[in-house]
């Protein structure tokens, strides 16, 4: 014998599971009554507003999600998700036979978080810059930033194309913009035009006519389409 009571293993043997099970971070709060601070508590985790931007370009899978935010561990990614699903953010359902995977999608208030990501990209356009080495490209990342420019077209289905791949920007004829991911089926327009092109877009520095006068983007319309002002 050891010289260990029933109790003391008892009580060593509750510690070494208490100690393998994982701990569970509480949600932090500013704790602040200000609607700002409020947000923040929603969105303001690492991540959370990339989530939303993939979302915003349609349902997407979980494996889609992880592939499409490099960087992100699967144990944060899964954490970051549970929490959005908590603030009704986002939703999951199951996709019907065939197919046998669930996805993830905004709800109407994950939706209306685009005029953020928006005014971010906007204020975040000018710090941008080239590529640097470490930067991971995905060619929808454009998407947000774009969304205003290629307004200009009117309403319709604009298919951008770049190097890096493909997005396609829904122009409603009331003003409203949203984007989807890869090619659209039947676009009423289809513009090529490079990373470059699309930083200078985003900052401001050119128009959409002027980048297409000037040979740096290429516009095809397939159905009527206004002209870029």
């Amino acid at each position: 014998m050891l010289g260990f009571t029933k109790f003391e293993l008892g009580k060593s043997n509750n510690m070494s599971r208490l100690r393998r099970m994982p701990r569970q971070p509480r949600r932090r709060s500013y704790d602040q009554h200000c609607a700002a601070a409020r947000a923040l508590d929603l969105v303001g985790d690492r991540w959370t507003l990339l989530v939303v931007r993939e979302l915003l370009a349609g349902p997407r899978r979980y494996t889609d999600l992880h592939a499409d935010l490099p960087g992100v561990s699967t144990d944060m990614l899964a954490g970051r998700l549970k929490d959005m699903e908590g603030a009704e953010l986002v939703t999951r359902r199951r996709l019907p036979p065939p197919a046998s995977a669930s996805v993830y999608e905004l709800t109407p208030r994950g939706r209306d978080l685009l005029p953020v990501l928006r005014s971010l990209a906007a204020w975040g356009a000018p710090d941008l810059g080239e590529p640097r080495p470490t930067d991971a490209v995905r060619a929808h990342w454009y998407a947000i930033p774009l969304l205003g420019p290629l307004a200009e077209l009117g309403p319709g289905v604009v298919q951008v194309s770049l190097d890096e791949g493909e997005f396609h920007v829904r122009i409603g004829g009331d003003g409203s913009v949203a984007y989807g991911d890869g090619a659209a089926d039947a676009p009423d327009a289809r513009l090529r035009t490079d990373v470059a092109t699309c930083r200078a877009l985003a900052g401001g520095e050119s128009t959409l006519a002027a980048a297409i006068e000037s040979g740096r983007a290429a516009l095809e319309r397939t159905t009527q389409v206004a002209e870029a002002r």
